[in-house]
């Protein structure tokens, strides 16, 4: 999986799909001097839930000086959906406000319709450009391939999938003039506490690496907290899987601890700088986990992406 079923025993955090953080994206727009981010949730929507958790508060943080701590933030917050609908409000918060997993900062969009339908509804609002609503997911993997020791059957995990995708565009004036930093976090609201239940930033980060008994502290945790966290048990992991040596575990996983999806804007956008719609990232980190014994899934990216906000492609018809 990439950040699918994020919870423990392949499971959605707190056994709810509206809470399962599923990839997170980052690459120049279409139009020049602009970003995409983009997180996914739910990866079997609609069906395992039809609309986005109302008690969530949804987020993408931004690190603009390289110490793995949020420097601006955006949140999303969803009201309780009625008759089919729901709206959105996004805030935007800095400094020590962005590091608070509360939805601080003033909203810089109101009562934004969440589209279910097949068809985008895009909102502009103040040099954004802003979508929520239901997707074609468009993670690519050969899953099946993957559990059964490598034995690829060309059966594509996500061609037929939907998601929640929660997409905003901004100005890379917004972004500082050097490289970010980049996370998702979903976090639930219960017994008037907000805690963090998922989070993440590369791809299959925790099905490969994570122990069952960690991934819930895994996902309540900070970035700038990963490195002395987990460096030991995954430097283990990859030489069990790979055979590295300490030396060059310790390398490999630089790459990915602290989680923290690096953009340097004046590079190529291709993961691990940034992530793009059709990054090859299964492929990836099968490399990386085997010691570059398995290079490839061999399985391409979705034909249905576009090339225009929202970049997702449409939702693929659900069964009744």
């Amino acid at each position: 999986m990439s950040h699918h079923l994020s919870g423990p025993n392949l499971r959605s955090p707190k056994g709810d799909a509206r809470l399962d953080l599923t990839d997170l994206f980052v690459f120049p727009a279409a139009e020049p001097g602009r970003t995409v981010l983009i997180m996914n949730v739910n990866p079997f929507a609609p069906t395992q839930g039809e609309a986005f958790h109302p008690d969530a508060v949804y987020r993408i943080n931004v690190d603009l000086d390289g110490d793995n701590r949020a420097d601006l933030a955006y949140s999303f917050v969803f009201d309780a959906p009625h008759d089919g609908r729901q709206t959105v409000t996004v805030h935007r918060a800095e400094g020590a406000d962005a590091r608070s997993h509360e939805p601080t900062g003033p909203a810089v969009i109101t009562g934004a319709a969440v589209d279910f339908g097949r068809v985008p509804s895009i909102v502009h609002s103040g040099g954004y450009r802003f979508f929520a609503g239901l997707r074609s997911d468009p993670f690519f993997a050969d899953l099946d391939g993957i559990v059964n020791g490598f034995q690829w059957t060309g059966n594509d995990f996500g061609l037929d999938k939907n998601v929640f995708g929660i997409v905003l565009e901004v100005d890379d004036d917004e972004l500082g003039p050097g490289p970010i930093g980049v996370w998702a976090r979903v976090s639930l609201r219960q017994d008037g506490q907000l805690l963090s239940v998922d989070r993440g930033a590369h791809p299959s980060l925790t099905a490969y690496f994570n122990a069952e008994e960690v991934k819930d502290a895994y996902n309540a945790g900070e970035p700038a907290d990963d490195w002395d966290a987990y460096r030991e048990a995954w430097t283990a992991v990859l030489a069990h899987t790979g055979g590295y040596g300490q030396a060059d575990a310790e390398a490999a996983l630089r790459t990915v601890l602290p989680d923290v999806l690096r953009y340097d804007r004046s590079q190529p956008a291709a993961y691990p700088n940034g992530r793009t719609l059709r990054d090859d990232v299964t492929s990836a980190r099968l490399a990386m986990v085997s010691g570059g014994k398995v290079t490839d899934d061999h399985i391409p990216p979705h034909t249905d992406l576009l090339t225009v906000f929202p970049y997702l492609g449409q939702a693929h018809a659900v069964a009744p």
